[in-house]
């Protein structure tokens, strides 16, 4: 049997997945004992994820599938899993259909425990504890501490997490159903989709849940309601943009969507060179808050420590301050973010509080073989993280005057097979937001091959195409 198991954070799905797993025999999977595990044993993909870490990068998103994949791989054919934790979002599930018809596995069901908001906000998330030792969870109310599981302390580890405020947990539960909503609806199409009520005692909802694992293991019919389903869709709140016309403020601000390697950096420091904007790119960003040790850029840390990925919410609160510093009045190039769908939504969001719309998004078109060509070429230096490629772009000076070329490196990543699987998951994960952009009338295509100079010059008439 493979189960995956799904809800917001405080729902109690690890909790709940560690009894059954032991109940039915089912490996316990969660994406974040996964990636302090690859960092832990430094495995390929550990290494790969703390490098990126170490540069002061968010690790991406394909790292984590990856370890994932590499983890089901491992288990005997037989062996069922349950997944707490994976997928998030509309790609990772296709990724993981995808993956499991590979491996002559099928999913039996996806297990949604709801939860309602204001119990995740006022009782849940308030009295929520972790072991620093084991970062295994506890509840004051709920799970509190009797004995450590794994025998390392006696409860003198626990610590109530710098995230559990009741700001960051509204805006996690509000990227968690921005997230999930096209994830229930994926599964409730293919008739996979199970809700059971996540309120009550532990020991309540392990009886509600082992009821429904029963009856799947005899194949018997158990599925959500079409209400249920809209109920959830209903909780996705989405900002609608604001129209020309009730624009107040205005500027020039554009995203760039591109592939890596499909040069949005190099050509955002021309555009904003040009037309005199700010370029805000989201790895300079993060690393910019890790360094000033900045509120979030602590918070961020605290993940980073506990060898887990950092949460979307902290990223959009990086990308909400950034934008709201007087150098962007004029306008902004946002390079790296939106990746998904939910992201493009929590953009509009936070352009709409500032009384902003984007003018529009300009992708770059370039193919997988043209993209394999440049990353397997790139250089990067180690010094000022710019970006330099052995025939396209070789060193010539460093523009910041630090260095001259002795930095310069090839990253892991920068393999082919790596890219392809970065590639992959850009597809999947960006066919949505082009689409999105498109229907909203602000996609500007462009041919990103060629000379230098002649993307450049596709790309400044695309923007000043879009000063009205």
């Amino acid at each position: 049997m493979n189960i995956v198991l799904i809800g917001p954070s405080g729902a109690g799905k690890g909790t709940q997945a560690e009894k059954v797993a032991a109940k039915f025999g089912l490996r316990h999977i969660a994406t974040g004992d996964l990636f302090r595990e690859d960092l832990e044993n430094q495995t390929a993909l550990g290494l790969l994820a703390k490098k990126y870490m170490d540069q002061g990068e968010l690790v991406p998103d394909e790292v984590a599938d990856a370890m994932v994949e590499a983890f089901l791989r491992r288990l005997e054919p037989n062996q069922g899993v349950i997944l707490d934790g994976f997928p998030r979002t509309l790609y990772q599930a296709q990724a993981l259909d995808e993956l499991l018809v590979g491996m002559d596995r099928t999913l039996d069901a996806v297990i949604y425990i709801k939860v309602p908001d204001d119990q995740i906000l006022n009782e849940r998330t308030p009295g929520r504890l972790t072991c620093k030792s084991c970062q295994r969870p506890f509840h004051e109310k709920y799970n509190p501490f009797s004995s450590c599981p794994e025998q390392r302390c006696h409860g003198e580890h626990l610590y109530r997490r710098e995230d559990d405020t009741f700001t960051h947990t509204q805006t996690r539960l509000k990227i968690f159903h921005r997230e999930v909503a096209p994830v229930v609806e994926y599964y409730q199409k293919t008739g996979k989709l199970v809700i059971i009520d996540g309120q009550g005692s532990i020991d309540q909802v392990n009886d509600t849940l082992t009821e429904a694992m029963e009856a799947l293991a005899k194949r018997e019919a158990l599925r959500a309601s079409r209400a249920d389903s809209i109920g959830i869709q209903a909780l996705r709140e989405v900002t609608p943009a604001l129209t020309r016309e009730e624009v107040t403020h205005h500027s020039l601000d554009i995203v760039l969507l591109g592939a890596p390697g499909s040069g949005k950096g190099t050509q955002a420091q021309q555009i904003c060179q040009q037309l005199k904007l700010s370029h805000v790119a989201t790895g300079d960003l993060f690393r910019e808050n890790l360094k000033n040790q900045t509120d979030l850029g602590k918070l961020a840390k605290t993940f980073m420590d506990r060898g887990e990925l950092v949460p979307d919410n902290v990223t959009e609160a990086m990308v909400r301050e950034r934008l709201a510093r007087p150098d962007t009045q004029q306008g902004f190039v946002l390079d790296g973010f939106p990746r998904t769908l939910s992201q493009a939504e929590a953009l509009t969001d936070i352009l709409t509080k500032l009384n902003r719309r984007l003018d529009g998004v300009i992708y770059f078109k370039v193919s997988d073989e043209e993209i394999v060509s440049r990353l397997s070429g790139r250089l990067i230096c180690r010094e000022c993280q710019v970006p330099f490629h052995k025939i396209h772009n070789p060193f010539q000076s460093c523009p910041y005057g630090k260095c001259s070329g002795e930095y310069l490196y090839q990253r892991d990543d920068d393999k082919e097979e790596t890219i392809r699987a970065r590639l992959k998951t850009f597809h999947r994960q960006t066919a949505p937001l082009i689409d999105y952009y498109r229907q909203a009338g602000l996609l500007i295509e462009i041919n990103g091959e060629g000379e230098l100079w002649e993307v450049t010059a596709r790309v400044l008439t695309a923007a000043q195409s879009l000063i009205s």
